[in-house]
């Protein structure tokens, strides 16, 4: 399961340099999978289509900061809990329902976004 970040978010930033994915964003900015990973090629996404790592896409929230759910592995395999939920002061950083994955599945994520 990814994280999400609520609009309870009060953009302080905190959770971004806690990603072991640079799977966080900050409102507006457009992200690629390429940023702080180790993909350079293809990669598959969880939806089933194929994007270049370097391929730039619209932000995901214009209002708070955001986590990418394919680049998001919950610190599996880093941290014992999500690290963004972690530090999180206002507890903003929570499971996202939308997006519920097995700990095989983050495991898998982890070793193709850090060649």
């Amino acid at each position: 399961m990814a994280i999400i970040i609520t609009d309870e978010c009060i953009n302080c930033g905190a959770c971004e340099p806690e990603c072991p994915n640079n799977a966080i964003y900050e409102a507006g900015i457009e992200w690629s999978i390429a940023d702080g990973t180790g993909v350079s090629g293809k990669f598959a996404m969880a939806n089933g289509s194929v994007v270049d790592a370097h391929d730039l896409f619209a932000p995901i929230s214009n209002e708070v900061y955001f986590i990418v759910p394919d680049k998001c592995t919950e610190c599996t395999g880093f941290h014992e809990e999500p690290q963004c939920a972690a530090v999180c002061p206002v507890d903003c950083c929570v499971p996202d329902p939308d997006h519920v994955e097995s700990k095989e599945l983050l495991l898998d994520r982890k070793e193709r976004l850090h060649l």
